[in-house]
């Protein structure tokens, strides 16, 4: 399981963009380094808490909600699918359901 503070860095991450926000100009409304928010997005810095009620006030959310987050990672529902697949009804629904839902290309 991933750290805590790349689960929090990457919802950071999902409201910024959610909010049409780009890193220089969220870093520049909560006062520090564009290089630190990445660092913050990344996972490499936790966010202090001073820091976390500026983004709260700057994208108009609740300090508690950048620690909403589903804790599985793409790698993790991958290999979960790729387990489930191997059941031959399982692997029917998802293929009805990818083609009910397919895209044109």
């Amino acid at each position: 399981m991933k750290d805590i503070k790349v689960f929090i860095g990457q919802k950071i991450k999902a409201i910024r963009k959610n909010r049409g926000f780009t890193q220089e100009q969220l870093s520049e409304l909560i006062g520090i380094e564009p290089q630190s928010l990445s660092y913050i997005e990344t996972g490499k810095f936790a966010p202090s808490p001073d820091t976390l009620q500026k983004l709260s006030e700057v994208m108009n959310v609740k300090p508690y909600e950048f620690y909403y987050f589903d804790p599985v990672c793409e790698e993790e529902m991958e290999e979960e699918i790729i387990k489930a697949i191997k059941d031959k009804k399982i692997l029917k629904a998802i293929y009805k359901f990818y083609k009910a839902i397919e895209f044109e290309k």
